[in-house]
């Protein structure tokens, strides 16, 4: 008898312990609680507390062989690094045809100079970007050409940026984050550009071979 008594009390401790307060079989929660983050989800955040994939400011910008208008978004890290998605278009009637542009920029500006209470000044920016061009001419007539009759892509590029950007500061967040309304200016080149150039040197001048861009960029 006693040992029928120590057998079913063993058998019946590990559902003991199954059916204590933080088992399987505990009773839902009905209080309505919001549950405790961190510990039913987590969503990775930045240092200036907004989640990673959140743009960080919008772009509007005139020129660059990145569109007569081009507008995006871009992310900033430490006020230094930033980098612009930027969707830009061209009128059929400056290119031949219709052009729509897809672009990244990537830009370092080590330096922040204070100009006054509100103003500030990024005397140097350098960076590179990348661009893809839809709508080229001839781009939708397979076979027109023999393989290799361009040998150089007709709707990608690549080149090197420098420029600069002056910012006002603008009242700041709810949550106390900065924000600057800048305008900023980039010359550029890139590289079929400097293949031509370096090609021929006599008959293209450095400023042959440069673009200029302009464009306003607001924090958010």
């Amino acid at each position: 008898m006693v040992q029928r008594l120590l057998l079913a009390a063993l058998a019946a401790a590990p559902l003991a312990a199954v059916a204590g307060p933080g088992g399987p079989t505990s009773s839902p929660d009905t209080t309505g609680a919001a549950p405790t983050p961190g510990l039913t989800q987590t969503t990775a955040r930045s240092a200036d507390g907004l989640p990673w994939y959140r743009p960080r400011h919008a772009v509007v910008q005139t020129g660059g062989g990145l569109g007569m208008v081009a507008a995006g978004v871009g992310y900033s890290l430490r006020d230094r690094l930033d980098l612009d998605i930027l969707v830009g278009y061209v009128p059929k009637k400056y290119a031949g045809s219709t052009l729509s542009l897809a672009s990244a920029k990537l830009l370092y500006s080590p330096w922040t100079l204070p100009v006054g209470e509100k103003w500030s000044v990024k005397p140097l920016s350098v960076g590179v970007y990348f661009s893809y061009t839809h709508g080229t001419l001839n781009d939708e007539e397979p076979n027109q050409y023999s393989r290799g009759y361009y040998w150089f892509s007709t709707d990608t590029r690549v080149g090197p940026l420098l420029g600069s950007r002056l910012s006002y500061a603008l009242p700041p967040t709810t949550t106390g984050r900065k924000r600057n309304l800048s305008g900023y200016y980039e010359l550029g080149t890139n590289d079929l550009y400097l293949i031509s150039y370096v090609q021929n040197t006599k008959g293209l001048s450095p400023a042959d071979i440069l673009t200029l861009s302009l464009g306003v960029k607001v924090d958010f």
